[in-house]
């Protein structure tokens, strides 16, 4: 296709332009000053670095490079470094589940406390030094089975399903128990203690309680050995799991061994959860904190108890002298109430005696009065009269009118004076409502 070609007019000037003559200088340039001027700057160091060498564009990239590594494996090498085993290099690829990914990326020192950033450095630095081109460009064969490796550990480590799976295989993270011997020889809570730690990563409560030391209370022993005999874990064997066949085929197959590895994750689980009772049912045996709190937990009981005896045996004793001095009160109220009963009885023997007695002085005085009949002999109906008029009035006084009575008769002797006795009782009687009018006829 040809060109074309437009010509375009140049913009007209302004009306009353006058070019130069009306140009006005307004001030003057200053002198020139002399300075020094350097080359600085990235390029031109990689320029004069090519000069000074002797090498061209390519050479000189292929060699900053190379140095560029050697530096990066260099600020690795503080904290991600260990030495590689030889035969962990001779590794074959198709036994990734075999291997230890975190030994292959140099991470054992951290194993699941890696971070993310580390493992993505470890990964770097693996790759940079045994990536097979540069295994080829320095003339090894290209044997890139250990690559692989790297590849894969790091694959499993940064997916973070994949890495619990490990993590919850991983042998070389187990703390070994301390024997007896070394328990005995000191440290016994510093020794246990990186053991729980150890375990304690498997636990879904977080954070996990201390073991402690000789100073910890009694309520912070008992939780933390509640906590471990309570110890829910996460940990799981799928990792472990004999591998699926992915073909549609033989799907007998396939659920046989889904069925297989379900039961033995059961069985591992069961195993592992065994294992972990008996570490600390070993870790409690041999703590005696236990010891000293069983100990004072006795002695506690028995201060208890001994104080408890003592309370009871002085409430005991208490008693048995409240039960004394009630014996002892009651014992001298019977015998105040039988000497009172004796004296009463003899009072009332003695005022029966005397009752007697003043009713014969009474019987006496009307016999000795000749019957209160004055002259001859009184007639039997005379005497039974004057002696049923006795027991009359006899019978209407208490004792201690019956002793008035007798003391009134008592020396006399004449039928007059006796009889005069006689009837002022019966008149007394009688105003007293206690004997009638002329119910007493022979004393009137």
């Amino acid at each position: 296709m040809a060109a074309t070609h437009t010509s375009l007019p140049l913009p007209l000037l302004p009306a009353g332009w006058s070019a130069d003559k009306d140009f006005r200088a307004i001030g003057t340039l200053s002198a020139a000053t002399q300075r020094n001027i350097e080359p600085v700057g990235p390029h031109f160091l990689a320029h004069a670095r090519r000069k000074r060498h002797h090498r061209t564009f390519s050479e000189d990239e292929r060699i900053q490079a190379q140095e560029n590594v050697k530096k990066v494996e260099d600020d690795d090498s503080a904290e991600i470094s260990e030495p590689e085993d030889p035969l962990m290099l001779q590794r074959d690829a198709k036994d990734w589940k075999g291997q230890d990914h975190y030994a292959v990326l140099g991470l054992t020192k951290y194993r699941y406390r890696a971070t993310e950033d580390q493992i993505k450095r470890a990964h770097r630095k693996k790759v940079l030094r045994h990536h097979p081109d540069k295994k080829a460009a320095a003339g090894n064969t290209e044997d890139d089975s250990f690559f692989k490796c790297i590849q894969k550990a790091t694959e499993v480590l940064l997916d973070p399903v994949r890495r619990r799976q490990f993590d919850s295989v991983d042998e070389h993270a187990d703390v070994e128990p301390p024997s007896k011997k070394q328990a005995q020889k000191g440290g016994y809570f510093k020794l246990w203690s990186h053991v729980f730690a150890s375990e304690g990563r498997f636990s879904k409560n977080q954070p996990v309680p201390r073991l402690g030391d000789e100073k910890s209370s009694k309520e912070e022993v008992e939780h933390f050995y509640n906590f471990w005999y309570n110890f829910d874990s996460w940990r799981s064997f799928e990792y472990q799991d004999e591998d699926v066949p992915d073909d549609n085929e033989n799907r007998d197959q396939k659920r046989h061994v889904e069925r297989k590895n379900n039961n033995a994750r059961k069985k591992k689980k069961t195993e592992d959860t065994a294992r972990l009772r008996s570490l600390v049912d070993e870790c409690l045996a041999g703590d005696d904190r236990i010891k000293k709190f069983r100990t004072e937990e006795k002695a506690k009981k028995n201060k208890n108890k001994l104080e408890k005896e003592a309370t009871e045996k002085k409430a005991k004793e208490e008693a048995e002298k409240a039960k004394l001095e009630a014996d002892k009160v009651a014992k001298e109220k019977e015998e105040a109430e039988k000497t009172e009963k004796a004296e009463g009885k003899k009072a009332k023997e003695a005022a029966k005696n005397a009752a007697k007695k003043n009713k014969r002085v009474l019987k006496s005085s009307v016999k000795d009065a000749n019957y209160i009949q004055d002259g001859g002999d009184p007639s039997p109906a005379q005497i039974d009269g004057v002696l049923n008029d006795v027991d009359l009035v006899m019978g209407k006084i208490d004792n201690e009118e019956l002793a008035t009575l007798a003391a009134k008769l008592n020396g006399k002797k004449s039928p007059m004076d006796v009889k005069a006795v006689w009837s002022e009782e019966v008149g007394r009687l009688v105003r007293e409502g206690k004997l009638k009018e002329g119910e007493a006829k022979t004393m009137t």
